[in-house]
């Protein structure tokens, strides 16, 4: 999952930044309105955390400014304690929900998990044959058995899970699992699924995690 953090503070983008990519997460950062609208319009966030005070354009203005331009990426909104008629603006605004400052970590990831399970249409667990995937937990069974992944590992995997057994373009996979950063040149996805394939082989000769040449990858059963 891919999140767009809008915060002009440093230490409180980094200590989000932080938690987020803890968790699995994928996540861009955008110090002002201008900036955060420039790249909401051009990529596809499964969620944006959206700091009302922000330099230049206010984080409603930026809310309002989205929803105009029909994108309907959920929002929270980030406030500081007691001030009401902030939180009332950004709901009307079409924020989807807020969280005031200063919040704990727990509580944080909560929100997004509920955010994130609203825009996917799913819930707590994805499963496909005989993987099952605890998105709270962060967990990954097969079979009953345990198996450990990287957080990149892990968001690779429930990008592919939420959308099998259809077939992943590479570029929806980077724009999802990977930040601006990414250098689409690179064989990284490549290596992140061959990493996938040694810790959950397919039966015999058949691959779970199959490729599609000339576009990308998908989960298929044999």
């Amino acid at each position: 999952m891919r999140i767009l953090v809008v915060e002009d503070e440093r230490r409180v983008a980094s200590f989000v930044s932080r938690a987020l990519r803890e968790n699995s997460y994928t996540v861009d950062l955008a110090e002002s309105g201008e900036k955060a609208i420039e790249m909401a319009t051009a990529t596809p966030y499964d969620s944006i955390l959206l700091d009302i005070r922000l330099p230049g354009l206010s984080g409603i203005q930026v809310c309002r400014e989205l929803r105009d331009a029909k994108i309907d990426t959920p929002i929270l909104m980030l406030t500081a304690r007691g001030l009401v008629e902030q939180r009332v603006e950004g709901l009307d605004a079409g924020a989807d929900d807020y969280l005031t400052k200063p919040f704990a970590v727990a509580e944080l990831l909560a929100r997004v998990r509920a955010l994130t399970r609203r825009r996917a249409g799913s819930g707590r667990m994805l499963r496909y044959a005989d993987l099952e995937l605890d998105r709270h937990d962060r967990r990954l069974t097969r079979a009953g058995r345990t198996i450990a992944l990287t957080a990149k590992e892990f968001a690779l995997l429930e990008f592919l899970l939420s959308r099998a057994p259809e077939v992943v373009a590479r570029t929806e996979i980077i724009e999802h699992v990977w930040d601006t950063h990414f250098d689409p040149g690179t064989n990284l996805v490549e290596v992140y699924v061959n990493r996938l394939r040694q810790k959950i082989p397919g039966d015999g000769n058949s691959k779970l995690i199959q490729t599609v040449h000339g576009v990308g990858y998908r989960l298929r059963a044999a």
